[in-house]
């Protein structure tokens, strides 16, 4: 039997180190190659690090939060064969934290030998899943994890068939075959204990984010409501009239457009704000980042120069890069360059919010839900379909007439939708 200390690959796209996200596997377990062993998060792609080898988990580097090196060992498997001494002898000049974890034994060490025979030869074809543990936080994947919040389902009640206990998809799955659902909360039944989350990966960059963001800008907010009766004809109209291949349009390509062409008359709101060198960057073209929540964290996406787009053009982007964010496929020239943000909270409703600058930006416009409403239009009750904005504005350089007069502009364009393609 040898040591195999595995370093961390060159992710690519010049990336030199990666915080660890999440360990697929623990000390002890039995791994095959090409199994899922790490996942680390390097910009706001996360990669999946699959194992080199087969063999059995001696030594992991690094917890989650951690950030490793690229070239850095991560991981030690002990192996069937010599493993890889230079590795071990390069490990010093890798970076990697532990001294201990590396240091190869003069004389083998026959226990941990036998260890693992019985177990590879004892396993079945098919995972037996390992029973529920009472206490202990189950293993499972961030996917895994929503998955269950949505479906109300206690991971503490389901048994995982996955290395060392590792609750899966199709454990869930099976689970949820079964009618197996949260416990709910009855009279006299108390629930206790609580559960601890690192933040880190995605979720610990978002906090950064919104911290210095806050914390740093002065923001103001502006909420305005819109009739999009017209708008919500004319968008019927186009999706039953549109041709084979034309995504179906919502409201957010028409947003897009008129954000586009107001944006274009109010610069000071299509711009960055460089605190560190008091300088503000007002950009001809409009990037819109949407603001797209996945199963991994809150991503935004941007779609370039809306300014040259149809609304046609403006649906089909924006379904290209949010589908690519979604599916975890998106590249870092999709996910970076917005001069402006929207965020959308229609699905679920509300009648306000003050939403984050995403800095450097200046702006960021909120939409919600669109719902038909009684207003009063020329001295008669008549039934409307409405629509809120929310915005927040850098209230450093975008003076609060500045802010109204583009949400006012935005308002005009889609009340009156003819004129977003005049």
């Amino acid at each position: 039997m040898g040591i195999y200390a595995f370093k961390l690959p060159d992710i690519g796209e010049g990336v030199v180190e990666g915080e660890v996200v999440e360990w697929m596997v623990a000390v002890g377990d039995v791994v095959k190659e090409d199994q899922p062993i790490l996942s680390v998060m390097t910009d706001k792609a996360t990669v999946e690090i699959p194992s080199p080898v087969n063999g059995t988990v001696l030594q992991r580097v690094g917890e989650v939060g951690d950030i490793l090196p690229v070239g850095g060992i991560c991981i030690e498997f002990e192996v069937e064969g010599d493993g890889n001494a230079s590795a071990l002898a390069d490990h010093n000049t890798a970076g990697a934290p532990t001294e201990e974890a590396v240091t190869p034994e003069p004389t083998p060490e026959p226990a941990p030998e036998a260890a693992p025979a019985p177990v590879v030869e004892a396993a079945p074809p098919a995972p037996t899943p390992s029973p529920v543990v009472p206490g202990l936080r189950p293993l499972a994947s961030p996917a895994v994890r929503q998955r269950a919040r949505e479906s109300g389902v206690d991971l503490a009640r389901v048994a995982g068939s996955g290395p060392a206990g590792r609750i899966t998809h199709a454990d869930l799955d099976a689970h949820l075959a079964g009618g197996g659902t949260a416990p709910v909360s009855r009279i006299g039944m108390k629930r206790t204990g609580t559960e601890e989350i690192k933040v880190a990966g995605l979720r610990k960059r978002i906090a950064e984010g919104m911290t210095a963001s806050y914390t740093t800008i002065p923001h103001f907010s502006y909420f305005e409501e819109v009739d999009v009766t017209a708008l919500e004809a004319l968008r019927q109209h186009l999706n039953a009239t549109r041709a084979e291949g034309q995504p179906k349009l919502t409201f957010l390509p028409f947003i897009m457009l008129g954000l586009s062409k107001a944006l274009g008359e109010h610069p000071v709101c299509n711009a960055h704000y460089h605190d560190d060198r008091m300088t503000v960057v007002r950009h001809h073209g409009v990037h819109l980042g949407i603001a797209t929540q996945t199963e991994r964290g809150l991503y935004v996406p941007v779609v370039k120069h809306v300014e040259a787009l149809d609304v046609w053009g403006a649906a089909s982007a924006m379904a290209e890069v949010v589908g690519a964010t979604r599916n975890g496929s998106a590249t870092s020239e999709q996910l970076s360059g917005s001069t402006f943000t929207i965020t959308s909270l229609g699905a679920m409703g509300g009648l306000g919010a003050t939403p984050i600058i995403n800095k450097p930006e200046v702006g960021i416009l909120g939409v919600h839900k669109a719902v038909e409403r009684p207003m009063v239009m020329d001295g008669r009750i008549e039934i409307r379909r409405m629509m809120n904005l929310s915005s927040s504005f850098d209230h450093r350089v975008v003076d609060g007439w500045d802010g109204a007069m583009l949400v006012q502009r935005l308002k005009a364009l889609l009340e009156h939708p003819a004129t977003l393609f005049m």
